[in-house]
């Protein structure tokens, strides 16, 4: 039996992993630092201990024993302005950096670390030539013109978008990005320095029951449907052709099984995505259309920041883990319009 440490426990894709743990025969043992911005004032879960990964004294403590960790805990979210990257460097890269250390202390040698589709930043796409292209960010200039697609540097023209593969080029374009893209960092050269094993797993638009009700840091497919629970039209940013991959939470947790068990050497990242391309309107349609409307509104807004697409390749999760996504989009969407979200509202980034 694998003893495995899975922090964040009390989140959204935590709660799914412990689960998906109940018959999966390994022994968890649940912590999470339980802060207010992601679960309210107060807020507390049974079986799980109040534990903040920036504590080494206390993770080492508690490593005894345990085989692989699965780390899940973060603060989330592209941060809502410049004032939060403290919160992301301080809770994501030092927690981080304190986990690992605090693994190679206590004589952990394997994690399984949440990671994001966010350390790509525009993905890859194909000019006219046939030559693959890294665009550079959009301009406020075009957005605000309603040229919204990523066009080639040289020529101008638009680009047509690829799937990204594990070995794409990692550029972050938020503070949430380069946080997640500095664990990477840290999780490899841990892996190197000690021997470790680190499965990387860059989790795609997840989404699924119980996911955090509508708040800015919350994922679009939550925000979609509050507004439909009040008769509210989804509003749609840009032209609503944004391409994305959206896997089921049931899936990413799958997903956490597989990585545990794999027993995998080095540094090892892996997409975690459906392998099934929508748009952002289709998203918008598919979860009005199960609960009756409103239409969706494409409003042509845009937020800064925001990368026009990012599809992913499952090829190699599969060919690693045996992983394949069971759900695809639009059933797990038109399925997702009715259940559960999570009551309990976080209050922000937090400051500390």
């Amino acid at each position: 039996m694998t003893r495995v440490l899975l922090t964040g426990a009390a989140g959204f894709i935590g709660g799914h992993i412990v689960d998906a743990a109940a018959g999966s025969g390994h022994e968890f043992v649940a912590v999470d630092a339980m802060l207010e911005s992601a679960h309210g004032p107060g807020a507390r879960a049974d079986g799980i201990t109040d534990l903040d990964v920036r504590d080494k004294d206390a993770l080492v403590e508690i490593l005894r024993g345990i085989d692989v960790v699965c780390h899940q805990a973060a603060v989330v979210g592209a941060g809502v302005d410049a004032a939060d990257a403290p919160a992301y460097a301080s809770h994501n890269d030092y927690g981080t950096a304190v986990l690992l250390a605090a693994m190679y202390e206590a004589g952990c040698s394997r994690l399984v670390l949440a990671s994001s589709m966010v350390v790509y930043g525009e993905g890859r796409y194909l000019n006219s030539s046939g030559e693959t292209v890294v665009p550079p960010p959009r301009t406020r200039a075009d957005l605000d013109a309603g040229m919204f697609d990523n066009r080639d540097p040289r020529s101008g023209e638009p680009l047509d978008w690829l799937l990204v593969e594990e070995d794409s080029i990692l550029e972050p374009r938020s503070i949430y990005a380069a946080s997640k893209l500095a664990q990477e960092n840290y999780a490899s050269a841990w892996a190197i320095a000690t021997g470790g094993s680190v499965v990387a797993l860059r989790y795609h638009n997840v989404y699924g029951p119980h996911m955090p009700r509508n708040t800015p840091y919350s994922g679009v497919a939550a925000m979609f449907r509050s507004s439909l629970e009040r008769s509210q039209a989804p509003t749609v940013y840009e032209d609503g052709k944004q391409a994305r991959d959206f896997v089921h939470v049931h899936d990413v947790a799958a997903a956490n099984i597989a990585s545990i068990e794999a027993e995998l050497d080095g540094f090892t990242a892996l997409n975690v995505c459906s392998g099934q391309p929508i748009t952002i309107g289709e998203v918008a349609t598919v979860l009005a259309d199960a609960r009756g409307g409103p239409t969706p509104e494409i409003t042509g807004q845009y937020r800064a920041g925001d990368v026009r697409h990012i599809v992913a390749s499952s090829r190699r999760a599969e060919e690693t883990l045996g992983f394949r996504a069971k759900i695809m989009p639009i059933d797990g969407l038109t399925a997702f319009a009715d259940a559960p979200l999570r009551d309990a509202e976080g209050t922000g980034p937090p400051r500390v």
